[in-house]
């Protein structure tokens, strides 16, 4: 009998769903159903976001989605994320939700496409046209037994997030931001879509979530997202003239050091190959790698 699938548009409402099917994919990452509905929901018109689910019998068994790159200087880029719930794969239903979204990406311009896809998933990947590029690992602790946190130096103050300027935070991501590894340069964050986006996304742990401040500047930071007894560590950086003091080590001990004071027993990231100084710091935290993912580009013809 021939399974029939129904693709719509996603809503807020379907967000629990989403989540609940993202957690059997991505067990080594961390979105609660909160900060799911706001991503469905919260974006900027040129960002031409689209949200889609895939319906079995009236249950979500799928997820995809796709929109224009705003973070980017770099015309025409723009990503895609599909994702299938295990139990309901090799139906057809990944390349449905991958051909709405394509269609889409064409009609509003898209020129480039990134994606992130499991090993298992390459060959389904290169027959919708995409190559690779570079590998992404995801990694995870067990919040049991954490190295002795590091001295902090002096002149530097550990602030959470719920206690700074949202104005330094934002200064100091968008710093950081340009030394990450990536396909286009994040070097288009503008403050109100930061402040919307990120800032106040209920997927950012404000308490859990510290800052190595100087004076009323940012030098350090760590951003923790959580859903349960998880947390992702969304983002750790530290600006350059702060470098080499050890600060990015320091923000993730005292982070990690709360999550597990707070209740939180596992925690995940991620990192790129090339990013050595922040996969030495992780190794020293205790990290161990749980995943591989594969970044994976395919330019659209219009």
């Amino acid at each position: 009998m021939t399974t029939r699938v129904v693709i719509r548009q996603a809503v807020g409402d379907d967000a629990e769903a989403v989540a609940a099917v993202r957690r059997a994919v991505y067990p080594y990452k961390a979105m609660s159903a909160a900060a799911t509905r706001h991503m469905i929901t919260v974006f900027t018109p040129d960002e031409r976001f689209l949200p889609l689910v895939a319906e079995v019998d009236g249950k979500v068994v799928g997820w995809g989605a796709a929109g224009l790159s705003v973070w980017t200087s770099n015309p025409g880029q723009s990503h895609l994320t599909v994702f299938v719930h295990p139990d309901h794969r090799k139906q057809g239903i990944g390349s449905q939700l991958a051909e709405r979204l394509h269609q889409h990406l064409t009609e509003v311009g898209a020129i480039r496409v990134r994606t992130f896809v499991h090993p298992d998933g390459l060959e389904f990947a290169r027959n919708l046209g995409y190559d690779g590029t570079r590998q992404m690992h995801y990694a995870g602790v067990e919040l049991k037994s954490l190295p002795e946190q590091p001295e902090t130096p002096e002149g530097i103050e550990l602030l959470s997030f719920d206690e700074v300027d949202p104005r330094a935070a934002y200064t100091a991501d968008t710093i950081a931001s340009l030394d990450e590894p990536g396909d286009s340069p994040m070097d288009s964050m503008e403050y109100d879509r930061w402040l919307e986006e990120i800032w106040n996304s209920p997927s950012m742990d404000k308490s859990l979530s510290i800052a190595a401040m100087s004076g009323d500047e940012m030098a350090a930071f760590t951003i923790v997202e959580t859903d349960g007894d998880r947390m992702w560590s969304g983002m750790t950086g530290t600006i350059p003239a702060y470098r080499g003091r050890g600060l990015a080590k320091l923000v993730k001990s005292v982070a990690l050091r709360r999550a597990a004071a707070a209740g939180i027993t596992s925690a995940y990231t991620s990192n790129d190959d090339e990013n050595g100084p922040m996969l030495a710091i992780n190794n020293w935290l205790g990290y161990h790698r749980v995943q591989t993912e594969l970044a994976l580009l395919r330019t659209l013809d219009n």
